[in-house]
Formats: C-alpha cells, sequence, structure tokens
C-alpha cells in the first residue's frame, strides 16, 4: 500500500493508530475470514473508534491465517489485528474466538513454541466507510516489552488517570508509563502505589474496588450487547459527567416574529427552513459576544483554551445512537448554508460514512430535543467542550406584551455549562443575548 513501508515479515499486521492519538477500538465486525487471500486495500475489519466507524485495509496481499480477535472486543493499537500464512511456516490454529474476560488474543506458531515474533510495521488509517482507507509509515511498532519510564517533565496522562492519581496520592511524573507512546494508564498508576518506589516516595493504599450491585435476571425479553456507538456514548457521557461540572438555566424566547420571517425567507430562499439555522446563527453573535463559552478545556495541562473559530457540534440522533458532527466557521455561513450543511451532516450520520474529522473541532453544541416533542432539558456538555444549548419544541400561548394579549410562539432553551469555566451570571448572560437576537430577527438576519 502506498506510504507504507513494507517489512521483511509480514506473518502479522498491528492494530494501527485509527485517528489523533487513539490508543483503542472496538471491533465491529470481520470482512474476511481465514483462508481468505487480499490484496493491497482489501478490507479486513470495521473498527468503532470514539467518534466514527472506521474501514480497516490490508497493507500487503496475502492469505489470511487468523483473525485475533471477536466482534465487541476492544483491541489496543500496536496488538496484533490479523496473521498471514507465510511460505514454509506450520499453519497457526485459526481462532476468532480466541478472546477471554481480560481482552482479545491470538496464538500464533512461534509464540507457541517460546520464540519471539519479528517486528511488525503499525501506521495510521486515514478514511471513513465512504472512501479508500490509506496507511502511512508515521507510527513504527515499538517492542511490546518496553516500558517508556518518567526521566523528567511531566507525564502523558488522561485527565481520569491524572484524577485516579491524585486521589491514591501519588506523583505521576514519578509513575513510569506503559501505554502507548509512554502514556501513563490506570494499571500503571496502581502497580506503583502497590509496590516500593525507588523515589522514597511512600504512596497511600489502594482503596479496593466497590462491588457491582446484582441485577434481576427474571423477566428479560432481550439482551441487547454494550458495543458501537452506544458504549462511545456512554463513555464520553460519563467522562462529562466525570470531569466537567455542570450547571443548568432555562429561558423562552417569544419568536412570533422570527417564525413570520422565517416562513418568508424560505419562500425567498426557494426551500423550506427550519428553526435550526436561525438558532446556530443566534448562537454565534452570541459567542462572539461571550467568547468564555466558545472554548474547551484542556485538563491535562490544566489550560482553558478560548477558540477563535465558531465550529458548531451538532447532536444528530441515528439508529445507532447519538452521534455529533461539527459545521465549521457557523459564524460565516448564511442561513441556507447552515440548513444544507446540517442537512448533509445528519445524512452521512444515519448512513455511517461520517468521518472521524468531521465530529472533530468544535466549540459549542447545540442540541434539538424539540424536534422529538421536549420542552427543557438537562444537556450533558459534550466534552471538552464546555457549554450545550438544547433547543425545545416550539408552543402556542397567550402571551401578554404592553398590556395586550395576543397569541404567540414560544421557544423553550436550557444551557448547559461547566462551573469550572463558566460563571452562572455569565451563562444567564449568553443566554439572554441568544433570546434577545431571537426576538428581533431584523437584528438577526
Amino acid at each position: 500500500m502506498a506510504g507504507l513501508k513494507q517489512p521483511d515479515d509480514k506473518s502479522h499486521f498491528l492494530l494501527p493508530d485509527l485517528g489523533e492519538g487513539l490508543v483503542e477500538a472496538e471491533l465491529i465486525s470481520w470482512r474476511v475470514k481465514p483462508g481468505d487471500v487480499v490484496t493491497t486495500s482489501s478490507i479486513l475489519a470495521e473498527m468503532q473508534t470514539d467518534k466514527a466507524l472506521v474501514e480497516v485495509p490490508s497493507p500487503w496481499p496475502g492469505t489470511v491465517s487468523e483473525l485475533c480477535g471477536k466482534p465487541g472486543d476492544i483491541m489496543k493499537v500496536g496488538k496484533p489485528l490479523v496473521r498471514y500464512a507465510v511460505a514454509g511456516a506450520a499453519p497457526a490454529a485459526a481462532s476468532t474466538t480466541a478472546s477471554t474476560s481480560k481482552g482479545p488474543a491470538c496464538v500464533s506458531a512461534s509464540v507457541a513454541a517460546g520464540v519471539p515474533e519479528a517486528e511488525g510495521d503499525q501506521g495510521t488509517v486515514v478514511g471513513t466507510m465512504s472512501g479508500t482507507l490509506t496507511v502511512s509509515d508515521r507510527f513504527a511498532r515499538k517492542p511490546e516489552h518496553t516500558v517508556a519510564a518518567v526521566t523528567g517533565g511531566k507525564a502523558l496522562a488522561t485527565p481520569a488517570v491524572r484524577r485516579i492519581a491524585r486521589e491514591m496520592g501519588i506523583d505521576i511524573n514519578k509513575v513510569a508509563g506503559t501505554g502507548h507512546s509512554g502514556r501513563v494508564t490506570a494499571a500503571d498508576v496502581h502497580g506503583f502505589a502497590g509496590g516500593a518506589s525507588t523515589t522514597g516516595f511512600a504512596p497511600r493504599a489502594v482503596p479496593a474496588p466497590l462491588p457491582m450491585p446484582a441485577v434481576d435476571k427474571d423477566g428479560v425479553s432481550q439482551r441487547i450487547p454494550f458495543r458501537g456507538v452506544r458504549r462511545k456514548i456512554a463513555e464520553s457521557l460519563e467522562r462529562s459527567v466525570r470531569t466537567a461540572v455542570h450547571f443548568t438555566v432555562v429561558d423562552e424566547a417569544d419568536v412570533t416574529e422570527l417564525d413570520r420571517k422565517r416562513r418568508e425567507y424560505s419562500k425567498v430562499a426557494g426551500q423550506k427552513l427550519s428553526m435550526m439555522p436561525f438558532i446556530m446563527a443566534a448562537i454565534s453573535r452570541a459567542l462572539r459576544k461571550h467568547p468564555s463559552l466558545n472554548a474547551n478545556v484542556d485538563d491535562a495541562n490544566s489550560e482553558i483554551l478560548i477558540k477563535g473559530v465558531i465550529n458548531l457540534s451538532i447532536a444528530v440522533d441515528t439508529d445507532n445512537g447519538l452521534m455529533v458532527p461539527v459545521v465549521r466557521n457557523a459564524d460565516q455561513c448564511t442561513l441556507v448554508d447552515l440548513a444544507n450543511q446540517v442537512k448533509v451532516l445528519a445524512g452521512r450520520c444515519r448512513d455511517r460514512t461520517i468521518s472521524r474529522e468531521e465530529s472533530m473541532g468544535g466549540t459549542f453544541t447545540l442540541s434539538n430535543v424539540g424536534s422529538y416533542g421536549g420542552m427543557f432539558a438537562t444537556p450533558i456538555i459534550n466534552y471538552p467542550e464546555v457549554a450545550i444549548l438544547a433547543a425545545g419544541r416550539t408552543k402556542e400561548r397567550v402571551l401578554v406584551k404592553d398590556g395586550r394579549f395576543y397569541a404567540g410562539l414560544v421557544l423553550p432553551l436550557s444551557l448547559s455549562c461547566d462551573h469550572r469555566v463558566v460563571d452562572g451570571a455569565e451563562g444567564a448572560r449568553f443566554l439572554n443575548t441568544v433570546v434577545g437576537l431571537l426576538e428581533d430577527p431584523s437584528s438577526l438576519l
């Protein structure tokens, strides 16, 4: 395959980095079976990352001898994904079910004989279901026994691992990382706490994990594996709830005049426009006035990143679960452009052709809960963003203005913010700005 330097030993293919520093991905399905002859770029498997469904191609031609995992397994980057038959070598025991509760595994003839495996190459897969994936030689595989010791500076670790270290009273910069690119894992922290430290640091005792509660199995009508997009959604939401400090403020906008303008604008544009592009335009204008909500939190480096661009993440409901594509530079788009981009991105989400890159880089999220009949909500922040706005369903109401009653249209709005970054007063001011723009469509348009 173009861009990949083929190793002398082509007996196995290691799972490449499927995106920006991913360390694992979920195996959704195999597209080949043992004994199949594949060519360069033949699709081997479908993998679910935290953002998208990705096809993994074969980096070179050969005959598949073994599949190292089964659907639902979490595959680690740098671990064998597929083994190939090598001329003159004894065939490996082909198995797609050689997984244990501890993770996917496969056994080759060289391992069974106690002979160290030859080094392979690890690449980076780029692409989506809708295009051809390529592999680059940007990353080279390191020996599996290599442990990246911390020799100074700040350790590489996720916010969750850093929290574990803090709770255990451990200086994470003194822990040797065994993860991808020397990243410190939770297991490294627990291992450090359980052993003697060469630095003389005395860690606190490791608390025993709480047992999982028993689940009543009576009356179960269906068992659905917790995998794919649903598992990624759960992981993202749990990370957000555990990391961001949520608060929610709600308000209503009188969109009676805006609805009238929307109908007129639809006739001029030659296509029907919903309230969504108008709400997106109001959000974009409000974010320029309140930049603290147009930000990401870099917990790994303890920084708040105020963004100069406005990239609106749009929550899209699909048969496979919630997906969040990004409309880039939303403040520079016309209402028709916003409507068309949302339509195209939502379509790609529903047919699973959305790329991982199209779901990255968001600075603020909009969720349209009103399309399903909801009014107010307590939306969960799309971490590492710091705010999300849920638009409810518009309803007719009897309103009062200047002492007179009239039949009006009201749009419920619910804003959730990360209280570590956004003060309650600033969140309320932002929402008030959005309401003001929606109630004065002449200034919005």
